[in-house]
């Protein structure tokens, strides 16, 4: 199956054209827009983003270095099948960052950012009673997003970021079949938040570490529901 060439966005001029073709590709894969085993056109993304096709390599490029397309000789470029190892590896460094990241601010963390986070968690629950799965993730990686940003270390975010694609593209997909992870994931956060509130470091830790297991109970299901969509590497 082959992407649409269909002009569904209009660049911008604060940032280089090749890396906005990177992010909108990056986005459609990591929701699971574009499928595992889909054909990317260099001609059609060309025509749909209104450049030549030297940006878009470009992107291509970097979405192939970091495992999300795979490009085949003589046959074309093609969004890559969901790899556990990738996902597996992904989940390890991002746990190690993530629990460093909470044990830090629980001990530094101020009312204003409790409260910018609740603010996240309620709007999280509104999206669940809507069953808004894709506006669900983004609230999730809007909550982590703040907790990395808390520690005041610039280049946290963007390693967090890097890492957990292969893993969301799992998480995605799962949140559009199981409507119970809603509840799992808003409960995980309220843990989160209650041990930075209560200033306890080895108690958000803990919720952290259990937060980030729970993409093994994703695992057990997602490659059983849909096998076409894994490798076996």
């Amino acid at each position: 199956m082959n992407i649409s060439n269909k002009r569904v966005k209009t660049l911008k001029f604060d940032r280089s054209v090749p890396k906005q073709i990177f992010e909108h590709l990056r986005d459609e894969i990591v929701s699971m827009e574009l499928a595992p085993g889909m054909m990317i056109s260099e001609t059609s993304l060309a025509e749909k983003f209104g450049v030549s096709r030297t940006p878009v390599r470009e992107a291509l490029f970097k979405l192939n270095s970091m495992g999300f397309v795979e490009v085949r000789p003589q046959r074309g470029t093609f969004v890559s099948h969901l790899s556990m190892p990738k996902i597996l590896e992904a989940r390890f460094i991002r746990e190690a960052l993530e629990l460093a990241v909470v044990a830090k601010i629980a001990e530094t963390a101020d009312n204003a950012f409790i409260a910018h986070c609740e603010a996240i968690i309620k709007e999280q629950e509104q999206a669940a009673a809507e069953h808004q799965p894709m506006l669900f993730q983004a609230l999730d990686d809007k909550f982590h997003n703040a907790l990395a940003d808390q520690t005041q270390f610039p280049k946290l975010s963007q390693l967090i970021e890097a890492e957990k694609g292969h893993m969301d593209r799992v998480r995605n997909l799962s949140l559009k079949e199981i409507r119970g992870q809603y509840e799992v994931v808003l409960k995980q956060h309220k843990a989160i938040l209650e041990a930075i509130k209560t200033r306890d470091p080895e108690q958000a830790r803990k919720a952290m570490e259990t937060h980030m297991h729970e993409v093994f109970t994703i695992l057990e299901l997602a490659p059983a529901n849909h096998p076409e969509y894994f490798s076996e590497e």
